[in-house]
């Protein structure tokens, strides 16, 4: 069958072709905008990748197109495809009735952590000898890739509140009916399409009301929003962790090292494995008591779990080391919503101390770019030392407010090429420079990593 999607280069559109191409079909796609790792990835399994959304590429017309859900009304493509009577459908739906029947769906769903936590488990999980299946929004280091159907009866899918797809305005998350279901946190985001927090907090519940009896929901203690949303209704056993010991959890951290590259792992109070990883960060803490958790229910002793998880690499775009020169580390991390920004530069203070961080951000987010998070973005970012602040064309206001708030430590660039210039010059040896997206941005890394080298010749 040839399968063609569009809106390929999306992380979880790319995990959907990946897994249509590993089933035998032939696979092609469109997207623009693209950019590493996922264009990297379809292109090493041999799927064809289209520039832009031409109508011609639906001649010849492929048996199914999936449709991403960043396309809508009024593309060409996408009118070309409705007047062509060509058969389509959403890429959860198509994972659903192709792929999931059958299998023992493991759900990760939250606004921040689910795609390292996801693949923390499925890690885990594949140590202890199940071969999951796994789809995440990014490529985890010890796979290699951000999706697979696996041998085994269990699958890992990152779990998405995004909607499903123009014609299917529901939550990704309520096609996959999960057994066992892990909730990191929520928080307010998607202002494109939800209008508060309580709106969020009820696609959450519709995904809790397909979860069985005779399942398992592992959940954040310390989280409040998710608590209430619990509290709306629940049918399912619940076992809830947190990252420091507090008495309503089930799972307690407790840190051996304050950067959080080594802790302790308490069940019901007792200590039952001790973790010691090449990440840092106590949200990664979280994420990793959060998996050994969900591991428990699925038949994964925690001390095996833990041998696991000192194994795990981590997930590319997640303060993911991408070079350095002369002394200056670059560091790439998806960071677009300030809790997130906030957790990213605190992990790092507490590995590099007093060495100095310097923060480029780029606010691409459609949450972002509608302003909603503004409040929040100085607090996040006061814990690095110098700040660069990119005013893209896209974004809806003004970011002169939020450098001001942060005194002579932030600056705002409206060009990516005078700011690595920039960058070069102002740079030192021991300097740590975070940049984060959830965007490409341009290609600002290797930019920069280039220029820094070109500068050291």
């Amino acid at each position: 069958m040839h399968i063609h999607v569009i809106g390929i280069c999306g992380t979880f559109m790319g995990g959907i072709a990946a897994l249509a191409r590993a089933a035998g079909h032939r696979v092609t796609g469109s997207d623009a905008n693209v950019y590493p790792p996922m264009s990297s990835q379809l292109e090493q399994l041999g799927i064809a990748l289209i520039d832009g959304y031409d109508p011609v590429q639906l001649d010849p017309a492929p048996d199914i197109v999936l449709v991403g859900n960043v396309m809508s009304r009024g593309n060409p493509l996408i009118e070309r495809l409705l007047d062509s009577g060509i058969a389509f459908t959403s890429g959860p739906e198509w994972l659903a009735e192709n792929l999931l029947g059958g299998r023992e769906v493991v759900a990760v769903a939250g606004t921040h952590g689910k795609t390292t936590t996801a693949s923390m488990l499925a890690w885990i999980l594949d140590r202890a000898g199940q071969a999951p299946g796994f789809l995440v929004g990014g490529i985890p280091a010890n796979f290699g890739l951000s999706a697979r159907a696996g041998e085994g009866r269990t699958f890992v899918i990152e779990a998405d509140e995004y909607d499903t797809a123009f014609f299917d305005k529901r939550a990704k998350f309520v096609h996959y009916h999960p057994r066992h279901l892990v909730l990191t946190n929520l928080e307010f985001d998607h202002a494109d399409i939800y209008p508060d927090l309580a709106a969020i907090q009820r696609q959450f519940h519709h995904l809790m009301r397909t979860v069985p009896g005779s399942g398992r929901v592992t959940w954040n203690v310390a989280d409040q929003s998710l608590a209430g949303m619990l509290a709306m209704g629940c049918w399912t056993p619940c076992f809830g962790f947190a990252s420091t010991p507090v008495p309503a959890a089930d799972w307690n951290g407790r840190l051996l090292e304050a950067d959080g590259s080594a802790f302790e792992v308490l069940h019901q109070g007792r200590p039952v494995a001790t973790v010691r990883w090449p990440l840092i960060g106590l949200h990664n803490v979280e994420n990793g008591l959060a998996a050994i958790a969900a591991a428990h229910g699925l038949g994964v002793e925690p001390a095996r779990a833990a041998v696991a998880l000192g194994e795990f690499q981590g997930v590319r775009r997640r303060l993911e080391l991408r070079g350095e020169v002369r002394g200056i580390r670059v560091h790439d991390d998806f960071a677009h919503h300030p809790t997130a920004v906030a957790k990213t530069i605190d992990g790092l203070r507490r590995r590099v101390g007093n060495r100095r961080i310097i923060a480029v951000l780029e606010p691409r987010s459609n949450t972002m770019r509608l302003g909603h998070h503004r409040a929040g973005l100085a607090t996040a970012l006061a814990g690095a030392d110098r700040i660069w602040l990119y005013q893209s064309p896209g974004l809806g206001w003004n970011l002169g407010e939020i450098a001001a708030s942060l005194g002579g430590k932030a600056a705002i660039a409206d060009d990516l090429q005078k700011l690595v210039a920039t960058l070069v010059t102002e740079l030192r040896a021991g300097d740590e420079v975070l940049i984060m997206s959830n965007g490409g941005f341009g290609g600002l890394h290797d930019r920069l990593l280039q220029a820094l080298r070109a500068a050291t010749a």
